[in-house]
């Protein structure tokens, strides 16, 4: 009992401190709306604080996950040191790696929502969720046939040294390996990791009609190809990847004997593979291009060539895509100096009829049709102007409003005092009167508060000091007649009253006798 008793002088006196706030609260928004100019600034600092937030969103720097594969693969390095220079650049865009198996993982991440973006080779499980960003570089294959008594034919530091393989009895492919029809019953030392390379083995032996069982396939680290070819001597090298690679350095110098140079087998079905299978490229091996003692290769030799693609999810939004586009492209020469492959990074392909199509915020920046701010929030804008314009008008009729009644208010004293005036001119008693005069006095008080507080001003004082000399005036006035009147001349009313309890007769009761 004694708790609910408190409970409720608790929510009494709550109530009791509430009202006065609430009415203070009140009456301090009448004031600000009163104010033209307050009202203007309080806009202005509205439309200012929602333009800074978008602006400071804006500014915010937005992480990516990136799947890539495998951890020590020349991708992930790369994915790595390009995560790195953004971060150091305090860049737009962060990097976040998620490391996968093989880029068969890494595509797949992406059609699982997995990661954001993604490096995936154009013939392995390419995302049927990703747009290409960029090319990350351009692989091409290579077929070396070593050299007589060279080290890829054991030919120095291994059981078989100076002694090339040697060919089985009856066996018509022995010899010189002089074109890919040759390699029929060969070991293919295949360089790389995971199978990738050796189903790519087998599309070309596919293509020339060779069956994958005729020859005997030779893992190659691609860290160290002349370790793994230390006492497995092959007849073929085949590899993958940009020419610039250094497994490619290693594999030709292990083909090499002295000054003889080993030779490349062209790919000569190249056009006849990519009709078959778009994913890969027709394209020749430069005279040249890998150097050497002698120009290598010798001459332009046909092979096939896919890509690396940086993919996208489609969803991801158009400007953010952009700001990855252009970062990337920024960081190839600040790379190149440790990883000479960043500058094969090349823009894809933008047409609408693209083998592979690109994502349309890579395409905005290739294209030169990137958004300014006000284009990609103009439509906001217009619409938070209008928006403002609608709240303008409401906050003028506010204050309008507020102004009239506000008015109506300070101006309700005056109206009493008019009223009081005319109500002291009838008065017959001085008692009366005194009662106008106090409540006169009340009203000069509460004038003489509102005044203290700043309420009211100046086109308000001066009608009530007219209205109130009006009502003392009328007082003093009806006061001095009340005086001045004689006693005998009292009201008629009165006078009447007096003459009819003379006259009246006082009843008399008989009494029983």
């Amino acid at each position: 009992m004694k708790l609910s008793r408190l409970f409720a002088s608790w929510f009494v006196a709550g109530q009791a401190r509430l009202r006065p706030s609430v009415a203070d609260a009140a009456r301090r928004i009448r004031l600000m709306l009163g104010q033209t100019w307050l009202v203007a600034l309080g806009a202005v600092l509205l439309v200012g604080s929602a333009l800074g937030a978008v602006l400071y969103v804006e500014s915010m720097p937005t992480t990516l996950r990136i799947a890539v594969g495998p951890a020590t693969g020349d991708d992930a390095r790369l994915v790595q040191a390009m995560a790195a220079q953004f971060d150091r650049d305090r860049a737009t865009i962060r990097l976040r790696l998620i490391l996968k198996d093989n880029p068969v993982a890494a595509a797949a991440a992406i059609d699982s929502g997995d990661a954001d973006i993604a490096v995936v080779r154009r013939d392995r499980a390419y995302p049927k969720q990703g747009l290409a960003v960029a090319v990350l570089r351009e692989n091409v294959v290579a077929m070396i046939v070593p050299t007589a008594g060279s080290l890829a034919q054991g030919g120095a530091a291994g059981k078989n040294a100076g002694k090339p393989s040697k060919p089985r009895r009856g066996d018509k492919t022995a010899g010189k390996v002089e074109k890919v029809e040759q390699i029929a019953g060969k070991r293919i030392g295949v360089i790389g990791r995971g199978g990738a390379n050796t189903d790519l083995l087998n599309v070309v032996l596919r293509q020339y009609g060779i069956a994958s069982e005729k020859v005997t396939v030779v893992p190659l680290d691609p860290d160290d190809v002349a370790a793994a070819l230390r006492g497995h001597p092959v007849d073929v090298i085949f590899g993958a990847g940009p020419v610039t690679s250094k497994f490619f350095t290693d594999a030709i110098a292990a083909a090499a004997k002295g000054g003889a140079d080993p030779h490349f087998l062209p790919i000569t079905a190249s056009e006849a593979i990519t009709h078959r299978l778009p994913v890969y490229e027709a394209t020749e091996l430069k005279k040249g291009v890998f150097g050497g003692h002698s120009p290598l290769p010798a001459d332009d030799v046909e092979t096939i060539a896919y890509s690396h693609y940086v993919v996208a999810q489609q969803g991801l939004q158009e400007a953010v895509v952009s700001d990855l586009t252009r970062l990337i492209f920024s960081v190839r020469e600040r790379l190149a100096a440790e990883f000479p492959t960043v500058r094969q990074i090349q823009r894809p392909d933008t047409d609408k009829d693209a083998v592979v199509l690109a994502h349309p915020g890579a395409a905005a920046f290739i294209d030169d049709h990137l958004q300014s701010f006000f284009d990609k929030y103009s439509d906001f804008i217009y619409l938070g102007l209008m928006l403002l314009s609608g709240l303008g008008s409401g906050a003028a009729w506010l204050t309008s409003y507020s102004r009239a009644d506000d008015q109506i208010r300070k101006l309700r004293p005056v109206e009493t005092l008019l009223d009081l005036a005319k109500t002291a001119r009838a008065i017959e008693t001085i008692g009366a009167l005194d009662t106008l005069r106090e409540e006169i006095d009340e009203i000069l008080r509460k004038t003489m508060s509102e005044v203290e507080r700043k309420e009211l001003d100046a086109g308000v004082l001066f009608p009530l000091s007219v209205a109130l000399n009006q009502a003392q005036a009328a007082i003093c006035e009806r006061r001095a007649q009340l005086t001045a009147r004689p006693p005998s001349s009292a009201p008629a009313s009165a006078q009447a009253t007096n003459q009819a309890t003379a006259q009246v007769t006082p009843l008399r009761v008989a009494s029983g006798e």
